[in-house]
């Protein structure tokens, strides 16, 4: 198993991954490229400018859809959670501290969040009974 932190999949809180609510698709591009080292896969402006970006094969997509960012986001499972949290942090965005989660099976995770300045909120989790 290698020991560099990947995306492994991303959910979205509401309904598309590929179409997280956004006002500007360049300022979403340039930041998440930025800040969560992805990048720029796909742009179209019809039928609504949206653009995709990716990171170790997971896409997560932009879109000025008229969607509320304050009520979006997604939660992004990852891999050495606490290695992406500091590959972040040393961006300069802001980033929570890391908890754990007691999910309704009994499973641990290890977490943290990172609102972006769009407003669209993130839920880095890993699992830590898989470390076991």
């Amino acid at each position: 198993m290698s020991n560099q932190p990947t995306f492994v999949k991303a959910s979205p809180y509401q309904k598309d991954v590929l179409a997280l609510p956004v006002t500007d698709i360049n300022a979403a591009s340039k930041w998440y490229s930025n800040h969560f080292g992805m990048k720029e896969v796909e742009r179209t402006e019809n039928p609504i400018p949206t653009v995709i970006l990716e990171r170790d094969g997971v896409k997560i997509g932009f879109a000025v859809n008229g969607g509320d960012a304050a009520q979006d986001g997604a939660a992004i499972n990852v891999t050495h959670v606490e290695k992406v949290q500091e590959e972040i942090r040393a961006t300069g965005a802001e980033v929570g501290e890391t908890r754990i989660d007691k999910r309704d099976d009994g499973s641990s995770w290890q977490v943290f969040f990172v609102v972006a300045p769009d407003g669209l909120c993130y839920y880095f989790h890993e699992c830590i009974d898989e470390k076991k």
